[in-house]
C-alpha cells in the first residue's frame, strides 16, 4: 500500500489512464510497453487475474477439471487484500520491483509531474534503493500467530545448541548439561514428581513462543544461596514479555530433573 501510494503521487493523467479505476494497472501496462520486465509482471497478473475469476466462476468453489498428467498448479487462493494489492505484490514476489521502480525513475519525465515523488532527484533513487531488500526475500509462508516475535540471533542459535549438545558431567566447566528430564520410574514421592514438572516446564519455558522471548542464557552460572553452603552451578536466563522483564535461575540438579539427596 506504501509502494502504491508513492507510484501515484502525482502520476500524470495519460500515464494513469483517463477511464481507468486502477491508475497502478494503468502504469504497469503503460511501463510494461517499454520494458521486458514489467511486461512479464503484467503478463503474470492478468493469469492470476483470469485463474481468480475463473474460481469464481466454478460453482461450489469446485477446481476446474485439468488433464491427467497435467502439471498445473493449483489455483492461488487470494484475500481481497492481495488482489487490491496485486500489481506490485506481484512483482514483490517475482523480485523484480526495484528494478521497476528503478526504470521508473530513470524515465520519470514520462509519467509523473515535475514535482512527484518519484520525480525528486534524491527521492526517487531511494525508494528504489530501499525496495531492494523486501525483493530479495523469499515470500514462499505466511506468518501464523506463533511467528510474531523476532528470530534469535546467531549468537543464541549456537548457545541453544550446546546446551543440547551430548551430556557432560555435572562438574566439568567446560561442557553444559543437556536441557532434558532424564525418565524415571514413579517412586510414589509426589515432591520430586512436582520437581520433575517444574523443570519440565521451565526447559520449554527456555525456547523462544508468542508470549515470552529469551534475551540471553547462561549455563553453569554459581549462585550461593548462604555463606556456609558450597556455590551450586545452574542455568541463568532473561525472559522479555509483553510487559515485563525476568530473571531465572535454576540449579542444575533440577534442570536435568534428578534431585538427589540435595534439599
Amino acid at each position: 500500500g506504501v509502494v502504491e501510494a508513492c507510484l501515484l503521487h502525482m502520476l500524470k493523467r495519460r500515464a494513469a489512464g483517463f477511464l481507468r479505476t486502477d491508475k497502478v494497472a494503468a502504469l504497469f501496462t503503460k511501463v510494461g510497453k517499454t520494458c521486458a520486465i514489467a511486461g512479464d509482471v503484467c503478463r503474470k497478473v492478468q493469469e492470476l487475474q483470469q485463474q481468480v475469476e475463473s474460481r469464481k466462476n466454478q460453482p461450489n468453489g469446485q477446481e476446474p477439471l485439468k488433464r491427467q498428467g497435467s502439471t498445473t498448479s493449483k489455483t492461488p487462493v487470494l484475500t481481497p487484500q492481495a488482489i487490491k494489492h496485486i500489481w506490485v505484490r506481484t512483482a514483490l514476489i517475482e523480485k523484480v520491483l526495484d528494478k521497476i521502480v528503478q526504470y521508473i525513475v530513470d524515465n520519470c519525465s514520462k509519467y509523473y509531474e515535475k514535482e512527484a515523488l518519484l520525480a525528486d532527484p534524491v527521492c526517487g533513487p531511494i525508494l528504489a534503493s530501499l525496495l531492494v531488500g523486501p525483493c530479495a526475500l523469499e515470500y514462499t509462508k505466511l506468518k501464523t500467530a506463533d511467528h510474531y516475535w523476532t528470530d534469535p540471533s546467531a549468537d543464541e542459535l549456537v548457545q541453544r545448541h550446546r546446551i543440547h549438545g551430548t551430556h557432560g558431567r555435572q562438574d566439568s566447566p567446560c561442557k553444559r548439561p543437556a536441557l532434558g528430564i532424564r525418565k524415571r520410574h514413579s517412586s510414589g514421592s509426589t515432591s520430586e514428581d512436582r520437581f520433575a514438572a517444574s523443570a519440565r516446564e521451565y526447559v520449554e519455558s527456555l525456547h523462544q513462543n508468542s508470549r515470552t522471548h529469551l534475551l540471553y542464557g547462561k549455563n553453569n552460572v554459581l549462585v550461593q544461596p548462604k555463606d556456609d553452603l558450597e556455590a551450586i552451578p545452574g542455568y541463568l536466563s532473561l525472559h522479555q514479555s509483553a510487559d515485563s522483564l525476568t530473571l531465572k535461575w535454576t540449579p542444575n540438579q533440577l534442570m536435568n530433573g534428578t534431585l538427589g539427596d540435595s534439599e
